[in-house]
């Protein structure tokens, strides 16, 4: 109990005293999580949507892979990403391994799955009674689609907050991807796991709370956003 309140006690001490290196990884980690969960909402919403509502040859297949997707572990998808990533690999030539755009790459490998997955979940669960009514009154295709995309948000919301989830929990790929180094690729997960190995608990407990504080208030956003009209 000793040490959650000494670890708390730091991570307010960093905090208020300006900690330049805290917050910058602080910022980086704010940064990569949102530009990966934003590529994730931006390709595994349509492509939910589509699975969702087409029928296709092939689209169980797909759907096996993408459901398959959801469980990979977060080292694998850093080995993947680093054998592509590597001078000999096929984009080695970009020299983007130990960056914090490999980070992304990872995050949104990991991600990606969990969006498409539960969107495409959503979607197949609307009552074809109900797409039949639509279309008897005449709505378009892209008024139809509003039309369920509205009727899905709490879904489609709870998809987004689950792959912010993983990607902001992400450790494995990012020390594999990005290698924690100082400055440049250092973010609170990875960071925390070395101030542990270091034996340095006090400060992995003040970074955890910041951590924790951060996916909170992005949480707690996400589900206003998912609530407010609800009861309203």
């Amino acid at each position: 109990m000793e040490l959650l309140i000494d670890g708390l006690k730091k991570a307010i001490e960093m905090i208020f005293t300006g900690n330049p290196e805290v917050f910058a990884i602080t910022w980086l980690t704010l940064k990569v999580c949102l530009i990966a969960i934003l590529i994730s909402t931006l390709i595994g919403l349509p492509l939910g949507i589509l699975l969702g509502l087409s029928r296709f040859r092939g689209r169980r297949f797909l759907l096996l892979f993408i459901n398959m997707g959801m469980g990979l572990p977060p080292v694998v998808a850093g080995l993947w990403i680093t054998m592509f990533l590597w001078r000999s690999g096929p984009l080695g030539e970009w020299r983007l391994l130990y960056s914090p755009t490999a980070i992304v790459m990872a995050q949104v490998l990991v991600s990606l799955p969990i969006v498409t997955s539960l969107t495409s979940s959503a979607f197949q669960q609307i009552n074809e009674k109900m797409l039949l009514q639509i279309k008897a009154l005449g709505a378009t295709r892209l008024q139809t689609l509003m039309i369920l995309v509205k009727q899905s948000k709490i879904a489609i919301v709870a998809a987004i907050m689950a792959g912010f989830g993983r990607v902001i929990a992400e450790v494995g790929a990012a020390m594999m991807v990005g290698g924690n180094i100082q400055g440049d690729t250092r973010i609170l997960t990875t960071t925390i796991v070395m101030e542990v190995s270091k034996g340095n608990f006090d400060i992995a407990l003040a970074l955890s709370f910041i951590l924790l504080s951060l996916a909170l208030m992005i949480t707690a956003a996400l589900t206003f956003l998912q609530q407010r009209r609800r009861f309203s």
